[in-house]
């Protein structure tokens, strides 16, 4: 008898060994976006949902990390224009840079449909480009390329929207902003956890800065010498600070210190796939990097995010 269940254990253990262990869902390292989309702004949601908008027609599609499957959530008008975006888990709101068309939008993730449009026209010289946009506890703070500001969209506490209008926030103390007509120098921006602290990456002056959101006083960040040359979106993970840099399709990684105020540059991050990267979204252990393929004519071309490892 004892021998009869022995053999029987013997063949459950070959049986389940067998058998093979669930699969952990491989995610795509190319995520298709629509044809001739012209795609700019990324921004992760939900669990593993994102959204990206078109330069082209202000557009955005909503999709999933994990299968690679989007759909197109905002109808595109001619004339919109969407760049950076962030979104806001309190209340599903997803809020986007409107560039060269001097506003910043607020879209319900559910239904697609438009809550809120802010104009954030500088009145300056060289025009207004809002180009990205982060979320804190208690504001949405948008960048402008072309005048020294920043505009502020106040939030309640669950993220609801409790002003009909942004207020300009004047960069000052090492903020140098480089005139010039199409000159990008507010670009990318993100905030710590607790919304002290904004980081805001100048393209032109190839320079990032740790910025009070009360003040608006800009610190330029000491990185030891270096230079980041066409940031572009920032991404913050913990103490490590990602500056996305189109032209140079790379990922430039800073580690900050305890107080924000420096940080250790470190290898970029690099992909064969990368084309003109210039925002980026975390998730999980990658970072997502959308390709803007500047300098490409959008007929015909296809464009893509692209999922790297962070270091």
């Amino acid at each position: 008898m004892k021998r009869v269940i022995l053999v029987v254990s013997c063949l459950v253990l070959l049986l389940t060994a067998a058998v093979p262990a669930a699969a952990k869902p491989v995610f795509p390292e190319l995520i298709p976006l629509p044809t001739a989309f012209q795609p700019e702004g990324i921004a992760v949601g939900s669990g593993h949902t994102f959204f990206a908008g078109s330069l082209a027609d202000g557009s955005i599609v909503s999709g999933d990390l994990r299968t690679g499957e989007s759909h197109e959530l905002v109808a595109g008008e001619e004339g919109r224009i969407a760049v950076g975006m962030s979104f806001d888990a309190r209340s599903g709101y997803l809020f986007v840079a409107g560039g060269l068309n001097g506003v910043g939008r607020v879209y319900d993730t559910g239904s697609g449909s438009l809550i809120a449009e802010y104009p954030m026209a500088s009145g300056g010289q060289f025009g207004d480009f809002i180009n990205d946009v982060i979320v804190t506890r208690t504001a949405a703070y948008f960048t402008n390329s072309f005048a020294p500001e920043l505009h502020r969209v106040p939030l309640g506490p669950a993220g609801d929207l409790i002003s009909a209008t942004a207020e300009p926030i004047a960069l000052t103390g090492d903020w140098e902003q480089v005139p010039g007509p199409f000159v990008f120098n507010a670009n990318g921006i993100e905030a710590t956890p607790n919304g002290t602290t904004l980081f805001v990456v100048n393209s032109t002056r190839a320079a990032v800065y740790a910025v009070d959101p009360a003040t608006g006083v800009a610190t330029q960040l000491d990185l030891g010498g270096e230079e980041m040359p066409a940031g572009d979106g920032l991404v913050l993970v913990g103490k490590t600070l990602y500056v996305v840099q189109n032209q140079l399709n790379q990922i430039g990684v800073v580690s900050l210190d305890p107080d924000s105020t420096a940080g250790l540059v470190g290898n970029p991050i690099t992909s064969p796939h990368f084309v003109v990267p210039t925002t980026a979204a975390a998730f999980g252990s990658s970072l997502y990097a959308i390709n803007a393929k500047f300098g490409t004519p959008p007929a015909g071309t296809a464009y893509e995010l692209v999922r790297v490892a962070r270091p």
